[in-house]
């Protein structure tokens, strides 16, 4: 049972990954560079509103409506039946994605800023600026690789939750995942597919938080495994 919900919880989970990197993290460096402006007060604003929200009450307002009223995707499933094409499992996956990524977007966002704004304060950047550089060179080659690297820590700690599963998220989308299948077996006092997805989101955890300190490890060479500063 297991085996055949992972795959459609990792489709949801890593598409909601990757539109938070796409959305929070540019998000967050545009408010550190343009602080205390206009732009830094909306993208706080966005943020904050996003992290306010319940994900399910959310998702609600996107099913009534684009999927009601306006009609531009399907309000739930994976599949239109009858239908095999990747444009319509797109569709389908539209909605549960965006509302998936919101949470993970606007933390992001958040921790983007504030290391942004850490690494903009140093001494190196000052002595880059000093030496004539570019502005966009200073933001890309010295700014953005050192102010990214915390991001890992928070990235790998997003990805337990894709093989968890968003519960409220596929119950409310119908989406055949892990989640669903939880909350379904919940329902039915099913213990042993309860325990099963326990024992593995709590592998999953571990799993990741060990790869998550080696590429720490590996991208920052000032941080050795071996003393557990990656941690």
């Amino acid at each position: 049972m297991i085996a055949q919900r992972l795959p459609n919880t990792l489709l949801l989970g890593v598409t909601a990954l990757l539109l938070s990197l796409l959305i929070g993290v540019p998000l967050g460096v545009i408010s550190a560079v343009k602080r205390n402006s206009w732009v830094d007060y909306l993208g706080t604003f966005i943020t904050l509103l996003t992290l306010s929200v319940p994900a399910f009450w959310l998702g609600i307002v996107f099913i009534i409506v684009f999927a009601v009223e306006l009609q531009w995707l399907p309000s739930g499933g994976m599949r239109t039946i009858g239908e095999e094409s990747l444009w319509d499992l797109a569709k389908h996956l539209i909605l549960p994605a965006i509302v998936a990524s919101g949470f993970t977007m606007a933390n992001l966002a958040r921790y983007t800023r504030a290391s942004v704004l850490e690494v903009l304060a140093q001494d190196y950047v000052r002595t880059a600026r000093g030496k004539g550089l570019s502005e966009t060179r200073v933001l890309v080659r010295h700014v953005l690789r050192n102010a990214l690297i915390p991001m890992i820590t928070v990235i790998g700690l997003q990805l337990p939750r894709i093989l968890g599963g968003a519960v409220i998220i596929e119950q409310i989308f119908a989406w055949p995942g892990l989640g669903l299948l939880a909350f379904d077996a919940i329902g039915r006092r099913d213990y042993p597919v309860i325990l099963a997805l326990t024992m593995l989101t709590g592998a999953a955890v571990m799993i990741v938080n060990v790869l998550t300190d080696v590429v720490y490890a590996l991208v920052d060479p000032r941080v050795s495994v071996a003393d557990g500063s990656a941690s």
